[in-house]
């Protein structure tokens, strides 16, 4: 699913991400700078219809949100700060409620996350975090089909289960079968 060139493939890897928030609309530009500093990108995408000068509709991807994206934290949070500064275009490393230090998204999480915007799933709708934190649900593990291994929450739209995945800054939702998905025991705090 390597849909737009250059473009990182996730793994499950152990290495955490970061969501970047960007203050302009230099997405591709602000992702190459990243690229040729050596951290590595993800832009979610999505295929968009569109009608062309003579009047046919088109097909073409296009990114999700035009003022997100996520790079890989392989360098230490003073090194990117620098990295950042650096960029010609303003944007800013989202950060943790009421701390300087950056918010990191898991691997897992992220690995999840990557697999369910696959712009060739039919069946996914994005949202907004705000949105996402409003919808009501229980936590679960997909333990049979082709989701099988992502986790997420259930939730329940228009008579239809969706997998329900967020990130700092955006969140998507994937048609599942909740027969296929299995509670997960809650975390003690």
């Amino acid at each position: 699913m390597n849909a737009v060139p250059n473009q990182t493939v996730i793994e499950d890897d152990g290495c955490p991400w970061y969501a970047v928030r960007l203050f302009s609309l230099k997405q591709q530009e602000v992702a190459n700078a990243f690229q040729e500093k050596g951290i590595q990108y993800f832009i979610p995408m999505q295929y968009v219809d569109y009608l062309d000068k003579d009047g046919k509709r088109r097909r073409k991807l296009a990114p999700v949100v035009h003022n997100l994206l996520f790079v890989r934290k392989s360098v230490e949070q003073k090194v990117m700060r620098q990295i950042v500064a650096d960029i010609p275009y303003k944007m800013m490393v989202m950060r943790k409620i009421n701390s300087n230090d950056f918010c990191e998204i898991p691997s897992k999480q992220m690995y999840d996350f990557y697999v369910m915007c696959n712009p060739d799933l039919l069946i996914n709708k994005y949202m907004s975090e705000e949105e996402a934190k409003l919808k009501k649900g229980t936590r679960v593990l997909v333990t049979n089909g082709p989701l099988k291994g992502l986790t997420g929450k259930l939730v329940r739209q228009s008579r239809k289960y969706y997998l329900l995945k967020e990130v700092p800054g955006m969140a998507v939702m994937i048609k599942v079968t909740r027969w296929c998905c299995k509670p997960m025991e809650e975390e003690k705090k």
